[in-house]
């Protein structure tokens, strides 16, 4: 996770920084509509997604303690992705967004 010394002194640059990429955006929506995910459940909905460019983004989202990953001890390993508190309070955020958009294809 980054200190407040690393994050933008801007709250918006911070969040924008946090999640402002389209994959993220892409998983955190994953996560947020359809719970947890394993890692093969990730491409059937984001299909322009590359195995390392999912990796690098879940690694990445995890680090900034917005998603968990739990491993299962199984042979083949399972491995699961869900959002954590942090990666849940973007839910009235989300909610804002899938409105505007709605608003904003009704009127165009």
């Amino acid at each position: 996770m980054l200190t407040k010394d690393e994050l933008p002194e801007c709250p918006v640059a911070t969040t924008v920084q946090l999640i402002g990429n389209k994959w993220k955006l892409l998983i955190i929506r994953n996560l947020i509509y359809n719970g947890e995910q394993r890692f093969s459940d990730f491409p059937k909905t984001i299909p322009a997604i590359s195995k390392k460019v999912l990796t690098d983004n879940l690694r990445a989202l995890e680090k900034d303690g917005i998603i968990s990953r739990r491993v299962f001890a199984e042979v083949p390993p399972r491995v699961v992705y869900s959002l954590t508190a942090l990666g849940n309070s973007l839910r009235p955020i989300w909610d804002a967004m899938e409105a505007w958009g709605m608003e904003y294809k009704n009127n165009i």
